[in-house]
């Protein structure tokens, strides 16, 4: 059982470079939000208070993976910081018709990941999937 005071989110706030092919390159502000109600996924939302915000959701485990190796096919690839990036995790993000690089401090990263696993370890992350199908059961009524 969950105690009353404990949180449940983990948001950490980040300045991050986005780059579009063919487009100037762009710092612009990011929230990183981990919830223990959807303990596998994490949510980098990126947006400058002037636009609305994109998000990409994806799992913890690929952005913690990603710190150490390569990570990830599909729409989202995580980079490790290297001899040319030490600073920064670089993110691809993909969707049917563009791409971009988003390059992340690894401070961030790095202290963002060890918020979420002090919040929900890794290995102790639980859905409950008995209480989400009894609420879509009682809005069909």
């Amino acid at each position: 059982m969950q105690e009353l005071n404990q949180p449940t989110t983990v948001v950490h706030a980040a300045t991050v470079a986005v780059d579009v092919p063919g487009e100037p390159v762009v710092l612009m502000p990011a929230l990183l939000h981990y919830d223990r109600a959807d303990p596998y996924a994490v949510l980098l939302s990126l947006g400058a208070p002037e636009t609305e915000p994109v998000d990409w959701v994806f799992a913890r485990s690929l952005l913690a993976e990603g710190m150490r190796r390569p990570s990830g096919v599909g729409r989202v690839l995580v980079n490790p910081p290297h001899r040319c990036h030490r600073d920064s995790v670089r993110i691809v993000v993909r969707s049917a018709h563009r791409a971009a690089l988003i390059e992340v401090r690894t401070t961030d990263v790095r202290e963002f990941l060890r918020r979420s696993y002090a919040l929900v370890p890794d290995g102790k992350e639980y859905i409950d999937v008995d209480g989400a199908l009894a609420v879509l059961m009682d809005s069909c009524d």
